[in-house]
């Protein structure tokens, strides 16, 4: 059994984002689209055992035109081939390496290898708050943000990541990179979606949010394994 504590002078981030309030498509400046919500949720795509996906109240209607382009087959849930075709098409093109992050992230429960209506709106919610808060702390433009930039960004999302893994993290993103010493919009989700998930993992083990948790190895494992070989 190990101990691990968590950088102890900040509060955990927010759990994943609430459904509700969705996000309004990329080039509304973010603005929070509310309409009035309908009386029902919007039903979409036949699942197993003939239920039904769907769509939250209030879902902006390009969120669902954008994962109903990619259903063909009309199946109520898309793969990690058809979440990149959606999300290509509506922010950029994100690396596999991203995508398969956010399929693990925000994929069905019940099956990790898919993505339905509920999970596609609430992916699309988060990425549309990390595009705010990265053009945010992209104070020159330039589409890139540096270490410094990268830990207010994190920290205005919530997490209060210590200088030393902010160092990694870009360490890891500079080789990658070539040494540009910065993050474009890409590296900055699969970034946050890092810190996201095994913040989550490790609320799990901490039920106090106390800032200390005990692990089996086992269990260091199965937390950190996933967000490594994506």
């Amino acid at each position: 059994m190990a101990s691990f504590n968590r950088y102890p002078s900040q509060n955990y981030a927010p759990s994943a984002p609430p459904l509700s309030d969705f996000s309004a498509p990329p080039g509304s400046a973010h603005r929070p689209y509310a309409p009035p919500p309908p009386p029902q949720p919007q039903s979409y795509g036949s699942l197993s055992g003939g239920q039904f996906g769907y769509f939250p109240p209030g879902t902006h209607p390009e969120i669902v035109s954008s994962f109903q382009a990619v259903d063909r087959d009309r199946s109520g849930s898309i793969d990690e081939w058809e979440l990149q075709a959606a999300l290509t098409s509506a922010y950029q093109k994100f690396s596999r390496k991203t995508i398969r992050l956010l399929m693990f992230l925000f994929g069905d429960p019940r099956n990790p290898s898919k993505i339905g209506p509920t999970e596609f709106a609430a992916l699309w919610k988060c990425l549309g708050e990390w595009r705010g808060v990265f053009e945010r702390f992209d104070r020159d433009r330039s589409g890139e943000i540096d270490s410094a930039e990268l830990k207010d960004a994190l920290l205005s999302l919530g997490y209060a990541v210590p200088p030393s893994v902010i160092q990694v993290l870009m360490s890891k993103y500079n080789d990658e990179r070539g040494g540009r010493g910065s993050l474009n919009f890409d590296s900055f989700v699969e970034c946050g979606t890092i810190v996201k998930g095994l913040t989550e993992k490790f609320k799990e083990k901490d039920k106090r949010y106390t800032g200390s948790a005990t692990l089996t190895y086992d269990d260091f494992m199965l937390m950190v394994i996933p967000f490594v070989v994506s």
